[in-house]
């Protein structure tokens, strides 16, 4: 099979490996798509530390080919969306079945069950209540999922900031009650127009970056929520630790690394795609070939005007 290994910054090789059979718990799955995860990006351009040779992908969805022994409740043929640790763009994984769930119905470029689960557990974690005002700081696709679950709970307002006007656009469609362009506004002027003056009730940061840190804690309400969703990696944050502490904000670490918790939410995610509670289409905006991964990853990192999410299909 064909196997997507990086083995330096910017250079994905295409390899011939053998294809695994599953042992004991798992399941040989046909891939059909996996997504590019933001959280890979730095590893590519080689800003992260690590090293080389790496096998990218654990955003899969396919087909199962073969079962091993012990598995029951998954077929050959059954629609899945699963979750591996690496080498998911490739045209097999190997995969344990309890990674594994339905997705019949569900376009399988669509069935990015992983970060969906991110964005589940990060607003089930945050629990934004009925009736609140609710600010998502970072309108790319981790921001348009927390978006419409957010929706989901029954927010008054939703408030979506970002530096891109196609972005904020996309939240707007999105149903966004208010989007700031936080190169001409003030961020905190916005949202407390918007709310009375009492500013968010809950507050996501879904950037990565160190601005959006700062500015926070000025956008939302004394006691209310500050929720850490982006991936900030790569150096150290700086937090206004002391106006925080004086707003007596509760701090929500937004990122998971206990298994259990990541296939609770991959569980719910595709309970929400599966019913239509929930859809993506308009958020994989761009796909590849298993071929022209590496321009994948270059588009997800230059982000061109109406990129939200790519995929590699096989």
């Amino acid at each position: 099979m064909k196997l997507a290994v990086l083995h330096a910054p910017e250079r994905i090789d295409l390899v011939e490996a053998p294809v695994r059979e599953p042992g004991a718990g798992e399941v040989l799955i046909r891939v059909a798509a996996c997504g590019v995860c933001a959280s890979e990006l730095d590893m590519w351009t080689g800003r992260a530390d690590v090293e080389y040779p790496r096998m990218p992908g654990h955003e899969v969805s396919g087909r199962v080919e073969r079962t091993g022994p012990g598995v029951e409740g998954l077929a050959p043929g059954d629609a899945v969306a699963a979750w591996v640790t690496e080498g998911g763009f490739a045209e097999y994984a190997v995969v344990r079945a309890e990674y594994c769930f339905p997705a019949d119905g569900v376009p399988l470029d669509l069935a990015l069950a992983e970060p969906l689960a991110c964005a589940v557990n990060a607003v089930e974690l945050t629990a934004p209540a009925l009736g609140d005002d609710v600010l998502i700081v970072g309108a790319g696709f981790m921001g348009n999922l927390v978006q419409k679950l957010v929706a989901l709970k029954g927010a008054r307002h939703v408030i979506v900031a970002d530096a891109r006007p196609d972005a904020l656009a996309l939240a707007a469609a999105l149903g966004a009650t208010r989007t700031v362009d936080v190169r001409s506004e003030s961020l905190a002027d916005a949202v407390r127009a918007t709310t009375g003056g009492a500013g968010a009730d809950v507050a996501f940061e879904v950037t990565g970056a160190q601005a959006p840190l700062l500015a926070l804690g000025d956008a939302t309400r004394m006691g209310g929520k500050l929720a850490i969703v982006g991936f900030h990696q790569g150096g150290m944050r700086e937090l206004p630790l002391g106006g925080w502490n004086w707003m007596a904000f509760e701090i929500v670490n937004a990122h998971f690394r206990d298994v259990a918790t990541i296939m609770r939410g991959m569980r719910a995610g595709m309970r929400l795609l599966a019913s239509g509670r929930i859809a993506l289409d308009e958020l994989v905006t761009h796909r590849f070939p298993l071929a022209d991964v590496n321009r994948a990853f270059a588009t997800a990192v230059a982000k061109p005007a109406g990129f939200v999410k790519a995929t590699v299909t096989m």
